[in-house]
């Protein structure tokens, strides 16, 4: 007989294409290396520690989970090397060892294996850990204390910091050429936006990331910073500036666009994307996180149930 458990599946629309689940996470793992290689030569050996740790640590977890549920080790997929790589571009190259270690931890571990697994979780592996981590040691995630002092032959500092706290008129300190060569304090491989953005394109290109949620995300930030800059020039950076700064473009091609976290319908996905850019903003400029990515991905995840069940009416139905 049947084992009719098997047969349920979640709704549709599906996308089937002759991508697998290990291809699709090497795949993203190359286009997240052209930004981290860049902050691999801008942070040097720290940063090559800090991701290798994070890589080695998160298949090490998904290795001794599957050890204790006995299951067929599934580290080959590349799907937990891939959780690890992205949690390691939103650390400081100063993280400690056991921060890394923790974060890959909740990664792998509470944020996706205790649902399941692949396909499961609720929430986006890399952006849960890493906001659990900013939450938990927030001096440690704190990238204008830990990067400032740091030997670099140019001065780091971290632009939404100064935003915040000294008004807009610091935005102007900082050239868009700059931000996109990054030459600013952040994660590895969040300050290199030249990086980021030929990852995207990549991605999106090769259909790993629907192009709805990435555009609609930025979309969501360059309008509401924009109204708030018009609103007040003088306090709001404007929208280029939040579109390069922060963990806004890995947060717009790496995080947001995670599959099982993510709308799959077209206008969900527009307005997850969206909702998500505009959150981000509000909490920067008035919530008291510097700044808001993590957290505005994470309460668009809340609500990507919800916004999955718009989708066209049935054909012929009244």
């Amino acid at each position: 007989m049947t084992d009719s458990t098997k047969l349920i599946v979640s709704h549709a629309p599906f996308y089937r294409d002759a991508c697998t689940v290990m291809k699709r996470s090497y795949l993203i793992m190359a286009a997240a290396l052209v930004a981290i290689i860049p902050g691999l030569l801008i942070f040097g050996i720290p940063a090559v520690g800090v991701c290798a740790l994070a890589v080695a640590s998160a298949i090490l977890w998904e290795l001794t989970a599957n050890t204790l549920m006995k299951q067929t080790p599934t580290i080959g997929d590349g799907n937990a090397a891939m959780i690890g790589l992205i949690l390691a571009m939103l650390l400081p190259a100063t993280a400690p060892w056991w921060m890394v270690i923790t974060g890959t931890f909740v990664a792998v571990i509470m944020s996706k294996t205790v649902f399941g697994g692949i396909g499961g979780n609720p929430f986006c592996p890399p952006a849960l850990s890493a906001a659990v981590l900013m939450i938990s040691w927030p001096h440690l995630m704190n990238f204008n204390g830990m990067l400032v002092n740091y030997d670099m032959a140019w001065s780091m500092v971290d632009p939404l910091i100064n935003a915040k706290f000294f008004g807009a008129e610091t935005a102007d300190l900082y050239t868009t050429t700059d931000l996109l060569m990054g030459h600013q304090a952040g994660g590895i491989g969040a300050v290199c936006g030249a990086g980021l953005i030929i990852g995207g394109i990549f991605l999106m290109v090769r259909g790993i990331n629907r192009w709805e949620i990435c555009l609609s995300f930025l979309s969501g930030i360059f309008t509401s910073a924009l109204l708030f800059h018009m609103s007040n020039p003088d306090l709001y950076a404007g929208p280029i500036f939040h579109l390069l700064t922060g963990y806004t473009l890995v947060a717009a091609f790496f995080l947001a666009t995670e599959d099982a976290s993510s709308p799959v319908n077209t206008i969900p996905m527009l307005i997850y994307g969206f909702g998500g850019g505009m959150l981000t903003v509000l909490i920067r400029n008035k919530g008291a996180w510097v700044d808001g990515a993590l957290f505005a991905v994470l309460l668009m995840n809340l609500a990507n149930p919800i916004l999955d069940m718009i989708r066209p009416k049935a054909l012929g139905k009244v």
